[in-house]
């Protein structure tokens, strides 16, 4: 055991050299090359424990933060790290590791049509690319509710166990990732003419910067992050991270399984009471609330004050189709880009209150669909949100006359 202490030990104090070595201009294959010669593979923790040591070494956190990057690419193919066990399905764990399986898909579908791009002529037209493009990056906002979970939930953990380095240089990386999303979506309302040549400006210049951040971040978390926080969180800790989770949402995937750990009695059950939802003219458990609003032959979604998506029924017959990876996400990309400034002026105009209404129309797969939408106030009047009201008119469109005598609409006439 002396031994291993001891070789570790040394592992760490060569790491840090090695580190510091970068910092000081030295080439990253030249590092990766020393760092293979040396050690030959890097155990996750090994680099943690450098890190955390150069910080109390006096090396300014933000330095660490400036070179974070440097030290992924430089450790790229040397870093040690496996999960100590299999992961149960639904596991907080388990769903980052599923997001970021669709963040890799976004971004392999963003990088297809960086190709396309490629085979065009420099002058040709490519506006529909940059609208691809920016479909795309409109689920790559959806990184948020991945970060925020990381952020809020995990790394308060972490720290608990007196583990900071690493949750500080991340959460300094998430925000560069951020900064880039949020100045890459202000190319996507440029009103010249978008060439070839300009389109691929845009990527050298943001677009491309901005999956690479996303995708070193992911190499981050499951060669580093992930097999840590396994390692030294306990199961009650994860419950209390998954079970907080719902709140903030999921990032462009919906977790169908609740994970339980065993730990915890298998025998407990909510007391009917406490299940009781309390309003001001009547209560209602939840089942009864949820069947209520999902019987009733309409759709409804509610977007809080922050304009995130916080809740949509879920009836027998949907007008437009609501994945629950909506949940927790900004309402602004859950539109088409066409639609955005549409949405964006409903929302200034109810926090303002200079509306208190906005209704449409369409036609729509073979029916006549009115959509509502009406801010949400409390009883002082403060805003709390935007509900929007979807319904097929298509039967209310037929009615002529009255109907004063009980008359259902069987099952059976419905089919007819």
């Amino acid at each position: 055991m002396s031994e291993f202490i001891n070789n570790s030990k040394i592992r760490v104090g060569q790491l840090k050299e090695l580190i510091k070595k970068l910092h000081d201009g030295q080439d990253i294959g030249e590092t990766r090359k020393a760092l293979t010669d040396l050690m030959g593979s890097v155990p996750y923790g090994e680099v943690i424990q450098a890190e955390e040591e150069l910080i109390r070494d006096g090396m300014p956190r933000e330095e660490i933060l400036k070179f974070c990057d440097l030290h992924t690419e430089a450790l790229k193919g040397t870093l040690q790290s496996k999960f100590s066990s299999d992961i149960p399905e639904g596991h907080p764990v388990d769903v980052f590791l599923k997001e970021n399986k669709e963040i890799q898909k976004v971004i392999t579908d963003l990088k297809n049509i960086f190709e396309e791009i490629k085979g065009r002529h420099p002058e040709e037209e490519c506006r529909d690319l940059l609208t691809q493009i920016n479909i795309q990056f409109n689920s790559l906002m959806d990184l948020e509710k991945h970060y925020q979970k990381k952020e809020n939930l995990l790394f308060p953990y972490l720290e608990k166990y007196d583990i900071t380095g690493p949750p500080m240089v991340m959460w300094g990386k998430d925000d560069e990732v951020r900064e880039l999303l949020k100045s890459s979506q202000h190319l996507f309302s440029t009103k010249e003419v978008v060439t070839t040549e300009v389109l691929q400006g845009f990527i050298e210049m943001m677009f491309g910067p901005a999956i690479k951040s996303i995708e070193e971040m992911i190499y981050k978390e499951e060669k580093i992050l992930f097999p840590m926080s396994l390692d030294t969180l306990t199961e009650i800790d994860w419950h209390t991270i998954s079970e907080q989770s719902d709140d903030m949402g999921y990032c462009l995937y919906y977790p169908n399984k609740k994970w339980n750990p065993d730990t915890l009695s298998k025998n407990n059950t909510i007391n009917e009471e406490s299940d009781k939802i309390k309003l001001s003219t009547g209560s209602f458990t939840k089942e009864e609330l949820e069947a209520m609003i999902n019987s009733l032959p309409i759709d409804l979604t509610f977007v809080d004050k922050n304009d995130r998506v916080k809740y949509f029924s879920h009836g027998k017959e949907r007008i437009f189709q609501r994945p629950k990876t909506i949940l927790g996400r900004q309402v602004q990309y859950c539109h088409p880009p066409s639609s955005v400034h549409i949405v964006n002026q409903i929302v200034e105009d109810f926090k303002s209150g200079k509306q208190d209404s906005a209704k449409f129309w369409i036609n729509f797969q073979e029916k006549f669909v009115h959509i509502a939408y009406y801010p949400v106030h409390n009883e002082k009047g403060e805003y709390l949100g935007t509900v929007e009201m979807s319904q097929n008119l298509n039967e209310y469109r037929a009615i002529e006359g009255e109907r004063r005598i009980l008359e259902y609409d069987t099952k059976d006439d419905e089919k007819k």
